[in-house]
């Protein structure tokens, strides 16, 4: 949620943002005159019940007198009803003026540059070569059921379009990956590993932002009233919901594995062949919460985490810094980490490291208490470290050999056994 105080004193900066964005239909000067009728009317009713508490006081002390009082309680019926109605009416507009300002996107930080869609994003910087093969390097659906460790075919069966099953050393990689991935950031990086539940309830999402703004997105089970979870951002987000933290103990990093749900209703064609866009995958959450004024450098941080982990890959990929139009609905900046495919031919995002600043804080009530006493909202941030399918395609496509073996990356060897390749079936 955006500070109100934005809509009250400075709706032009508000107009230029959403501008950006791509949201001019928002009407936000409807929205700040909603604002003013709700705290004329919050105003009014607090006067009402004020002379309500003065006129219940008198007719007190005029009874212990032994006054008439008829008089007094029929103002006090009035007055109750007033305010009844009242309430009806600030009520009414409370609603619909909550209801709207949590639709409204976060404010983009002043670095982000402006662009419609992802044709606009900022290439900031390539790490690694892209390989060279002496032959027609294979997609990784191909690799993968060459070598019996990938099966799409009974994955499909039992549940459908866009589901996978690892098999034998595939599902050893995607173990080794999810250690990997935990064991570099718990024991070099720093974040306290957490495990979390795979149901959460609206209000976690709602705190996060996922609702309203991902919905279609998500799998809901309606007769228990929980969501699976999407990624483990809302769940370590409500780790310190409704809490005031210590400034002392800021930032606090976690990081937590989990399955991740979700629907990919606009997939379509050549991305949803294979694992590059699934309804169900792993991927391993980074996630901060620190003082504002330490915020962006923790964001470039985290970015340095997540990018260690495919430098310790050796694969090759690059950064990318996303434009107004095509930065997520909560965040205020983000970067995208994108490995190369060279089977697909196409660079896939395996990251997205972002500072959502206070704006899930507002949502779920996560303040720190400063050392001079005073209260603020804390910053939070969120990164993929990474999720794992597409790390898996870029795996066993940049490293397929000519005779249809993979070279396990030397990171992976420990987790692997010590294995050097994953060989064909015989």
């Amino acid at each position: 949620m955006i500070d109100r105080e934005l809509l009250r004193g400075n709706l032009s900066y508000l107009k230029e943002i959403y501008r950006k964005r791509g949201f001019d239909e928002i009407n936000l000067d409807e929205l700040k005159e909603l604002d003013e009728d709700r705290r004329k009317k919050e105003t009014l009713l607090s006067r009402l019940r004020a002379e309500k508490n003065e006129k219940s006081k008198l007719i007190g002390r005029f009874k212990k007198e032994g006054k008439d009082i008829k008089e007094l309680l029929k103002e006090l019926k009035e007055l109750d009803n007033k305010i009844e109605r009242l309430e009806e009416e600030y009520k009414k507009v409370k609603d619909e003026f909550e209801k709207r300002i949590y639709k409204l996107p976060n404010i983009l930080h002043e670095s982000v540059p402006e662009g419609r869609d992802s044709s606009d994003n900022v290439i900031v910087k390539q790490v690694g070569d892209l390989p060279k093969f002496d032959f027609e390097p294979k997609t990784h659906w191909e690799i993968g059921e060459k070598l019996g460790i990938l099966d799409f075919k009974s994955a499909s069966y039992m549940s459908g379009s866009r589901f996978v099953v690892y098999k034998g050393l595939g599902a050893k990689l995607e173990r080794a990956l999810i250690n990997f991935f935990l064991d570099l950031h718990t024991k070099k990086h720093g974040y306290k590993e957490v495990w979390l539940p795979y149901l959460l309830k609206s209000a976690s999402l709602f705190n996060s932002g996922h609702l309203p703004f991902f919905e279609d997105e998500m799998y809901h089970i309606e007769k228990d009233k929980l969501y699976l979870i999407p990624t483990a951002e809302p769940a370590l987000l409500n780790l310190h919901a409704n809490q005031i933290l210590k400034e002392e103990d800021l930032p606090l990093k976690y990081v937590g594995y989990t399955a991740c749900f979700r629907r990919e209703a606009g997939s379509y064609g050549r991305e949803v062949r294979g694992m590059i866009r699934v309804h169900q995958f792993n991927k391993i959450e980074l996630f901060k919460f620190t003082k504002p004024e330490d915020s962006y450098k923790e964001l470039e941080a985290m970015l340095e985490d997540a990018e260690e982990v495919l430098k310790l890959l050796n694969l090759p990929y690059r950064v990318v810094l996303l434009c107004s139009g095509d930065t997520g609905m909560w965040s205020a900046k983000t970067y995208d980490i994108e490995v190369w495919s060279p089977g697909v031919k196409k660079w896939l995002e395996v990251s997205s490291v972002s500072n959502v600043e206070s704006f899930q804080a507002r949502r779920a009530k996560i303040r720190y208490r400063k050392k001079d006493g005073k209260i603020d909202y804390v910053h939070t941030l969120n990164g993929s470290g990474l999720a794992t399918p597409r790390t898996f395609i870029a795996i066993i496509e940049n490293y397929q050999q000519k005779d249809g073996r993979i070279k396990i990356p030397e990171a992976l060897r420990p987790y692997m056994d010590g294995l050097e390749y994953i060989e064909p079936e015989r």
